[in-house]
């Protein structure tokens, strides 16, 4: 599992936009921002698990099959790119986590009879309304 996470951030390619936000004078003169890219092609990843990363993705997977996550909440380069690495590597391990199969909802005979008698209760209640004879 780490090893897939490792590869990942190895593969990663950072750009330093400029950024909105905090930062007063600073943010305006230095790019904070970081753009994180990581294509999953490269990754080799099991099939269950690449389309539960393309699903997990999102609008945040491009045509091309780059995952970008964009990190600016903070108000340094460093801050920023330590926050879209762990983004990225939280987004890798929760695909890599295999989901547990739902199970099937069972009702016993009295749930049974019981939804039987309130449906036919309710119907009862609707056949009584109508026009009122004056």
């Amino acid at each position: 599992m780490t090893a897939i996470i490792d590869r990942a951030q190895s593969l990663a390619e950072e750009r330093f936009i400029a950024a909105s936000g905090p930062g007063g004078q600073n943010v305006n003169k230095v790019a904070t921002a970081v753009q994180l890219r990581v294509n999953i092609y490269q990754l080799g990843l099991p099939p269950r698990v690449f389309h539960r990363l393309k699903d997990l993705a999102g609008s945040r997977l491009s045509n091309a099959g780059d995952i970008v996550i964009d990190a600016r909440s903070h108000r340094t380069q460093e801050a920023n790119r330590r926050d879209a690495r762990e983004r990225l590597a939280e987004l890798i391990a929760q695909a890599l986590k295999e989901p547990k199969p739902r199970a099937k909802s069972r009702v016993n005979r009295l749930g049974k009879a019981k939804r039987l008698q309130q449906k036919k209760e309710q119907g009862e209640k609707k056949a009584r309304r109508g026009k009122v004879d004056w």
